[in-house]
């Protein structure tokens, strides 16, 4: 049976959601226990495991990582305001209960009268669980991951 696509639509726009109002812990609770988040760095498909990426994270380094951003961001000061969108939206694949999700981003960010916009692309492996969905596998491709970044204070 072919994956329902609104449902994949409505679950990576709540994830968006979630990430935005900083609501992390919700946030990690969409991840399945066997999880990789990538943000890689110079290039797209670089061997993370022999390569430098801005963020490699097996889902308890995931929940350290969570755990800092809010020690450190929100004790000392306010976490920056984030809006993004989802878009172009594909179902790259789908076997069994895992299913390839290849989207676009823009985010803006605002902090300390900033405003910073970023953009990329994101693949997700979901794995279907009745109605809901876990994610397996997220990829975020910075379109300047070639470029140096300033401090990321949240998670893309």
């Amino acid at each position: 049976m072919a994956p329902d696509s609104r449902a994949i639509e409505r679950f990576l726009f709540h994830e968006a959601r979630l990430m935005d109002a900083h609501r992390l812990d919700e946030w990690l609770a969409l991840w399945d226990d066997d999880a990789t988040y990538w943000v890689p760095c110079n290039d797209d498909d670089i061997d993370p495991l022999r390569n430098v990426s801005v963020i490699y994270d097996r889902r308890g380094q995931l929940r350290n990582r969570i755990q800092r951003i809010k020690e450190t961001l929100w004790l000392k000061e306010q976490a920056p305001r984030l809006r993004r969108i989802v878009g172009n939206i594909e179902i790259e694949s789908s076997s069994g209960e895992e299913i390839v999700i290849a989207s676009s981003f823009i985010l803006a960010q605002l902090h300390h009268h900033r405003q910073t916009i970023w953009a990329g692309s994101t693949i997700h492996k979901l794995i279907a669980q009745g109605d809901i969905f876990r994610i397996k596998y997220k990829k975020v491709i910075l379109l300047n991951n070639d470029e140096p970044l300033p401090n990321m204070l949240f998670l893309i």
